[in-house]
């Protein structure tokens, strides 16, 4: 995971109060960080005030030429001569998802060609409306990001946004196209099912053993989203705690690929030779189920990466604390919501990779 995903990824999961690390701690904006305040506060405006849209193209073009990034919106900067330009106060958007709203529909108009895997995220909304926003801006792989209003490009320096000299434009239009590799997480489903269906988790030996358990599948796929073919394409994967003595993780249909033999509870896979992915097309490394026993007594991690020759790798992973994945295999054995519902809940709470 890359440094500006990981920063996503944080403000996803720990909202405002990450905020509110970050000017505890007078985090400096960075190679992968900017703080805006908004300027757009609705009064006369149905669209993204401009200096805000020109922030943003700055930054999609410097960011997305560079490694990524990611500006979070409603906080107030100050300069420190000792260490640059830190976190200093909340100043929230107001109505953040009319802002989004703008965001969203100005970004497509921000660059030549446009990033389309610009995403914004809500960190936080209070009862009047006000709150923050997050917008990650990855790495773009197909061509250098021209901003529209100034036709320049960008790139990230330190902390600033700053044109690109002439040598590394000349090196980014001369760089060979490389293949992009998503992951995707496909065929999803959940199931409860009885223990004397298949005598794998609970010994006869136990007394009074729990009656179902829980079973989770679904299969790693990649998807080439660039315009030049992929090829051997590789997926790593190794589970690193289950959650208890009686849970399982099991790596199944991945005969069509080449694997590569590692430690206890890793799977090692590449494409064979002859494979070649074209754009666009997806292709599946296998399938994964999680067996998950009401008995929980460790945390649940499972760690993975993929890719492809000449591709930035991918990782993810499934980080579940213990006392979570409790209260996840209790609701499903209870059939407290709806299958999909909990399903979503797992890949949105758990699953942390971009899919």
């Amino acid at each position: 995971m890359s440094r500006a995903e990981d920063i996503f990824q944080k403000l996803i999961y720990f909202g405002e109060d990450a905020v509110d690390e970050f000017i505890l701690n007078q985090q400096t904006e960075e190679l992968f960080l900017d703080f805006k305040q908004a300027v757009s506060v609705g009064k006369n405006f149905t669209t993204l005030h401009r200096d805000d849209r020109k922030n943003l193209a700055k930054a999609i073009s410097g960011f997305g030429n560079s490694e990524g990034g990611v500006i979070i919106w409603g906080v107030e900067c100050s300069r420190d001569l000792e260490i640059g330009d830190v976190a200093k106060a909340k100043v929230k958007v107001q109505n953040v998802h009319r802002f989004l709203s703008w965001l969203e529909n100005a970004i497509s108009g921000c660059t030549i060609p446009s990033h389309n895997k610009v995403r914004n995220h809500i960190i936080s909304c209070d009862e009047n409306g006000d709150g923050f926003i997050a917008t990650y801006i990855p790495k773009c792989e197909i061509a250098p990001l021209m901003t529209t209003g100034n036709n320049t490009i960008y790139i990230r320096s330190g902390s600033n946004n700053v044109p690109a000299p002439y040598a590394v434009i000349a090196g980014m239009f001369g760089r060979r196209p490389q293949p992009n590799i998503d992951l995707l997480a496909g065929n999803r489903k959940l199931e409860v099912l009885q223990n004397a269906d298949e005598d794998i988790l609970y010994p006869k030996s136990i007394d009074n053993p729990p009656k179902e358990y829980v079973k989770l599948s679904f299969a790693i796929q990649a998807c080439n989203s660039s315009n030049v073919i992929a090829r051997e394409l590789y997926l790593s994967c190794n589970t690193i705690e289950t959650g208890g003595e009686y849970n399982r993780v099991r790596f199944l249909n991945y005969n069509q690929m080449d694997a590569i033999s590692g430690v206890e509870g890793q799977l090692n896979l590449i494409t064979r030779p002859e494979l070649r992915l074209p754009p666009r097309g997806i292709i599946r490394f296998c399938n994964i189920e999680i067996i998950l026993s009401p008995y929980i007594d460790e945390d649940f991690r499972l760690e993975g990466v993929i890719g492809a020759d000449q591709a930035a790798p991918r990782d993810f992973r499934i980080e579940i604390p213990k006392n979570k994945l409790r209260s996840f295999v209790a609701k499903v054995i209870r059939a407290e919501d709806d299958e999909n519902v909990l399903l979503n809940e797992f890949f949105n709470d758990y699953f942390i990779g971009e899919i």
